[in-house]
């Protein structure tokens, strides 16, 4: 039996792993993907990182998962579908049929970008194409970008480029905003936006990098090119706990409900990085989230095995 397992390899769970190792845990990380390093791997540069201006998104995954491997964190392929909980033994399942036990679990599986699935998405993610404005938009000063969406979390983002980008458009579906007034009225202080209503994108166009979309505009059905450098998407994010919902508390989002200690609603159960309740969801929140979860799981495993 371990003393810790934790489920997911991005910057929360290899924190994690640095941290339960040098506490002396017997730990073992599941990892659903080959290399580890979470969606940050997917990042050309990553230019918010303390003290690592412009590193690569894949550098930096793996750098965050040799320095948990150097420390003797045991990993594991497998995709979790479920965890029990037997009081101070729990049992971590995989849809590869095997089990795991340990006296307490970190879940760090994240959280997902919802996707508008439209052609070149995939294509250009890193090369224009991003999920996260506060991440990305320093890339694109003095450029054009259209963010796509109507929420809260759009309207911010159209909001931090505008004030540094030269034109920024807003794409939304509908002819309202869903965000909130306040918001609302920020953006629209803004010369350099322009927000384009009940219209979809279509396709995302480039060579090497981003340099266009297409959008279909509903009410008139026609089509329109718009010439843009970047292409921010906030239309949602769908974290990964479908196989813990029916154990743990959540929100109505579908987040584990946990503080800053990490603690769910299950003791010896610890949720940490974007899988949970949290107001800003960025690499060093999630690091700083596997910290407090492992100082958690401390006080927790003393507990029960004094």
């Amino acid at each position: 039996m371990y003393d810790l397992i934790i489920v997911g390899a991005g910057p929360a769970g290899l924190s994690a792993a640095v941290y339960g190792r040098r506490a002396g845990f017997e730990l073992l990380v599941m990892e659903q993907f080959p290399m580890g390093g979470g969606q940050v791997v997917n990042t050309s540069e990553v230019d918010n990182y303390l003290g690592l201006p412009g590193v690569g998104g894949f550098e930096l995954g793996q750098k965050f998962r040799s320095h948990a491997q150097e420390l003797g964190a045991s990993f594991q392929r497998g995709r979790v579908v479920a965890v029990r909980d037997e009081g101070d033994r729990k049992i971590v399942e995989t849809a590869e049929g095997a089990q795991y036990e340990a006296r307490a679990v970190i879940l760090a599986g994240g959280a997902e970008h919802a996707k508008l699935g439209v052609p070149g998405e995939d294509t250009y993610r890193g090369q224009g194409v991003s999920y996260c404005a506060t991440c990305d938009g320093a890339f694109f000063k003095k450029r054009d970008v259209a963010v796509v969406g109507g929420g809260d979390v759009a309207v911010e983002d159209a909001v931090y480029l505008a004030r540094f980008c030269r034109k920024v458009f807003l794409i939304h579906r509908r002819d309202s905003l869903r965000a909130a007034k306040s918001l609302q009225e920020k953006l629209f202080s803004f010369d350099n936006v322009e927000v384009i209503w009940d219209s979809v994108v279509e396709e995302i166009r480039g060579t090497d990098v981003v340099e266009g979309i297409s959008i279909r505009r509903l009410k008139e059905e026609r089509e329109e090119e718009l010439s843009v450098e970047g292409v921010f998407i906030a239309v949602g994010m769908r974290p990964n706990t479908e196989a813990y919902r029916e154990l743990l508390a959540c929100d109505g989002n579908g987040y584990l409900v946990a503080g800053e200690d990490c603690k769910t609603s299950i003791p010896g159960i610890f949720a940490a990085g974007d899988i949970r309740t949290k107001e800003l969801r960025q690499i060093v929140t999630a690091v700083s989230d596997g910290a407090c979860a492992v100082a958690a799981a401390e006080r927790y495993l003393a507990q029960i095995l004094q």
